[in-house]
């Protein structure tokens, strides 16, 4: 395998979990909003984790969204 090929490979991934992500985090804070949960101008601590089983990968992004 060529780095073009894993390139390729990650970036079609990554497309795929950007997309995923924002509907459902913005699905999640509207809700969270309607039901008084959060503010509109309040800020949510956020993570997400990346793993690959088969090759050992288990890595945590931490980062907040401001409303």
């Amino acid at each position: 395998m060529n780095d073009e090929t894993l390139k390729a490979a990650v970036g079609q991934f990554l497309k795929y979990v950007n997309g995923t992500a924002r509907r459902e985090l913005e699905k999640a804070v509207r809700k969270a909003i309607a039901s008084g949960q959060l503010r509109a101008n309040e800020a949510c601590s956020t993570g997400v984790t990346l793993s690959i089983e088969k090759v050992g990968l288990d890595v945590t992004i931490y980062g907040n969204i401001k409303l």
